[in-house]
């Protein structure tokens, strides 16, 4: 990991301090990243589709989710194109990277915690190693450890290969924060959604980044439309994948795919 590139309103002391607990713990729990205004216009678009509770352990029983989610409401945009989110990728990722999960998450009422996983788990490739992917999750809700705020293991980014059954959970770090607030891991970090002991539904969303070359969770090609991938700005473009990772990797018909967007 190395510092980032110089992003318009963003502190840089500020970034090399997070990016210092990052290196160190694996996370790092960022206050207030987001107004009131952004929470209520993201609670507001996702109500009417977050109707279907999950179909397995990983997702949540009692858990509800939003899929492709830009197809279905723009009010996620600001969070996938933070200044200071950016600014924290370009110093480990590589140039290029991309989105490649967005979801709103609901954790209803009586939800058990999620089974432990590290990210970019999938991605076949032995730990220890560096990540290929980074995430937040955003507090849309405020986060207790008595509603399910996401269990973190510090230092676990560092681990080499581990069964995930022999972790002590107990050992594991609630990320307690306000709403608006973000927690800002690397792919490798053991983590889990928490159990809601509460009875009410804890409101969440997640974005999710890769490598330039790394294959994205979400098939943006078929699950965003061109139509609505022209309403977002030129980042989530890129971020999409309507970009390519020069000279080979991403392109169309031999070029760059953003011209789909521009003929």
């Amino acid at each position: 990991m190395t510092e980032g590139h110089g992003r318009d309103g963003v502190d840089p002391s500020y970034v090399a301090t997070l990016l210092k607990a990052v290196h160190e713990d694996g996370y790092v729990i960022i206050p207030d990243l987001i107004p009131p205004e952004t929470v209520a216009a993201i609670r507001e678009a996702s109500e009417p589709f977050l109707t279907f509770d999950g179909r397995n352990d990983f997702e949540g029983y009692r858990t509800r989710r939003i899929y492709s989610v830009i197809e279905k409401t723009l009010a996620c945009n600001p969070i996938v194109e933070h200044p200071l989110v950016l600014a924290l990728l370009d110093a480990i990722l590589q140039p290029g990277y991309l989105l490649s999960q967005l979801q709103v998450i609901n954790v209803m009422p009586g939800e058990v915690h999620q089974p432990l996983h590290h990210d970019d788990g999938f991605y076949p490739f032995p730990r220890p190693r560096k990540p290929i992917g980074a995430a937040l999750i955003w507090a849309i809700d405020d986060f207790t450890e008595d509603n399910g705020a996401t269990l973190m293991y510090p230092k676990s980014h560092l681990w080499g290969e581990v069964s995930l059954g022999d972790v002590d959970v107990s050992k594991m770090v609630p990320a307690v924060m306000p709403s608006g607030s973000a927690v800002f891991f690397v792919g490798t970090l053991i983590h889990c959604a928490g159990a809601n002991h509460t009875d009410k539904p804890r409101l969440a969303a997640t974005t999710q980044y890769c490598e330039p070359w790394a294959r994205q969770q979400e098939n943006y090609s078929l699950a965003i439309s061109r139509d609505r991938a022209r309403m977002c700005s030129d980042t989530v473009q890129r971020l999409l994948g309507y970009s390519m990772l020069f000279p080979f990797i991403g392109f169309v018909d031999g070029r760059d795919p953003i011209r789909l967007l521009r003929d």
